[in-house]
């Protein structure tokens, strides 16, 4: 079906590049027009419009409350589609930011994690300085299309940090290129448009970020000044990024919902085309508590570099870490003397040393992930259980 998708868009560039050529334009005279006539805004504005059919999706809650979360996501997502795309879209300059953090939060991001990204372009070379520092992980990977595409978010290079070459005091360059070069290197190809930066804490108030910059390698020292086709585009991508990104996870949240309260395995093939980290076994789902319940989750976790457990409100947000206790992972939970862990999800404090807080929400989606397992372990699914809570 993609394949078809992606013949159809090639057909339709086709017959539209035609038709410029018969009419003597060029694509920057339609960007021109554009932006003159206000097309450009007002495609903008619609394609936002449009975004807020995902809060209707359904199975999604229609009550007040997470209507109103669902609002401020969508101007989460817009906050951070008009940074990414718009203020830092140029691949030619481009910029490692943040882009879901403590107030722009989507697909379930994690809270030990520190994400970058920044928009970079197949027709150049770029290179990466930093320091490792102290943070228990870090991976490079870029991508090919991102979530306003057909495409979605498809796998080109990765590099993690056990693989990553350092200096004595902890400084690295990695080369971003289609063919190897240097010491560290990093795969883009024609279609790429990407780059991620994970970094995964154990104890994020404790670890040191690695610091990092990236830098175009084509020898130019500032940007071109900026062009009614560069706005056009990027108001078109950072809508298409509201409205695909909040769909998109909106079809999850309605599909966790044939599983509520339990752990299954998520389709890795899935979360790779969302820009998941493919060293990450993911159990997605959703979760749903009255007043009187708790959700008590046990598990022997295999051998493996880490994991985590997160609950998030039904948008698919990390709930508020800054003030409360909503993740828990391999080096903050109290293991059992056999090596089990058990996890209460409440609404009050049940007065055990792995209670994570609902923070006033009765559903949401919520995420386990084992992180790179080691040589001969396997993937295991937690066990729920459901539980009145004791008055």
């Amino acid at each position: 079906m993609k394949h078809l998708l992606f013949f159809f868009l090639r057909v339709l560039k086709f017959f539209r590049s035609a038709r410029l050529a018969l009419s003597g334009k060029t694509e920057a005279d339609i960007h021109d027009q554009r932006v003159v006539s206000g097309k450009a805004w007002e495609a903008f504005c619609d394609n936002l419009k449009s975004a807020g059919a995902s809060l209707m999706y359904p199975g999604a809650p229609t009550d007040p409350f997470n209507q109103a979360e669902g609002l401020r996501y969508l101007t989460r997502l817009t906050r951070g589609g008009l940074e990414a795309f718009v203020e830092y879209g140029d691949p030619a300059f481009p910029v490692l930011c943040r882009t879901a953090h403590e107030t722009i939060k989507l697909g379930a991001d994690n809270p030990d994690n520190h994400y970058f990204n920044a928009q970079i372009s197949g027709k150049y070379c770029y290179r990466i300085k930093g320091k490792r520092n102290t943070v228990d992980y870090i991976g490079f990977f870029t991508r090919n299309g991102n979530y306003g595409t057909t495409g979605g978010l498809a796998p080109c290079g990765s590099l993690e940090g056990k693989d990553l070459v350092t200096e004595p005091d902890g400084s690295f360059e990695i080369i971003l290129s289609p063919e190897p070069r240097g010491k560290n290197w990093l795969k883009t190809d024609d279609s790429t448009s990407l780059l991620i930066v994970r970094q995964t804490f154990l104890n994020r108030f404790e670890e040191v970020p690695a610091e990092i910059h990236i830098e175009n390698l084509d020898g130019r020292t500032h940007p071109d000044p900026i062009t009614p086709a560069a706005i056009d585009k990027g108001l078109q991508t950072a809508s298409m990024f509201v409205a695909g990104a909040s769909l998109l996870f909106a079809k999850w949240a309605n599909g966790f919902q044939k599983h509520t309260n339990k752990l299954p395995m998520f389709d890795s093939a899935v979360s790779d085309a969302a820009g998941g980290d493919p060293g990450i076994f993911y159990y997605h789902s959703h979760w749903r508590l009255d007043d009187d319940e708790s959700l008590v989750i046990t598990v022997k976790p295999p051998q493996c570099d880490s994991w985590n457990f997160q609950l998030n409100n039904y948008w698919m947000e990390s709930l508020d870490y800054r003030y409360f206790t909503v993740c828990i992972n391999k080096a903050t939970a109290h293991q059992n003397p056999d090596g089990s862990v058990r996890v209460i999800v409440a609404h009050n404090d049940p007065g055990h040393p792995n209670w994570i807080n609902t923070c006033g929400h009765r559903e949401g989606t919520m995420l386990w992930r084992w992180y790179r397992l080691h040589p001969g372990e396997n993937p295991v699914e937690p066990f729920c259980e459901l539980v009145k809570t004791p008055r």
